[in-house]
């Protein structure tokens, strides 16, 4: 049997070309990652009491990863996973709270209906099995 030695090797390929085609596998991996880690802090937070609302909730400001209530408290939550806490709390810009804010702000003005008297904005760590959910982490200044 004659073995073929013309086939293309994508090492032989210009590493531009080569980004292109990983480029969408890592996205697809890394959302991937992000909904397992929304999942497991949806999870979480349902057993403290709360209820979800919503999980990517998309406004003209940005995506908030979840919403959670119980009968007191309005929750905004957004989802960090990396391959360590740190470097998923450092992965929370001041330029990406301010997006969550106004994220926020959108949301309470067209469903009246979930206000409730406390409202706040946790940031929910994930790496691997480790969860550290920062309760009140993002603030108005």
């Amino acid at each position: 049997m004659m073995m073929r030695t013309d086939m293309i090797r994508i090492e032989n390929w210009p590493a531009p070309v080569v980004a292109k085609i990983r480029a969408p596998a890592k996205r697809r991996a890394a959302e991937l990652l992000g909904r397992g880690a929304e999942d497991e802090v949806a999870r979480r937070l349902e057993g403290q009491g709360f209820t979800v609302l919503a999980r990517r909730l998309r406004t003209g400001a940005g995506e908030i990863d979840l919403v959670v209530a119980d009968d007191e408290r309005l929750v905004f939550v957004e989802v960090k996973a990396r391959s360590c806490l740190a470097d998923a709390a450092y992965s929370v810009s001041a330029r990406q709270q301010l997006r969550l804010l106004e994220a926020a702000s959108l949301v309470l003005a067209t469903h009246e209906d979930w206000a409730r008297p406390e409202i706040r904005f946790d940031v929910a760590l994930v790496a691997g099995a480790a969860v550290e959910i920062l309760v009140d982490a993002i603030r108005y200044s």
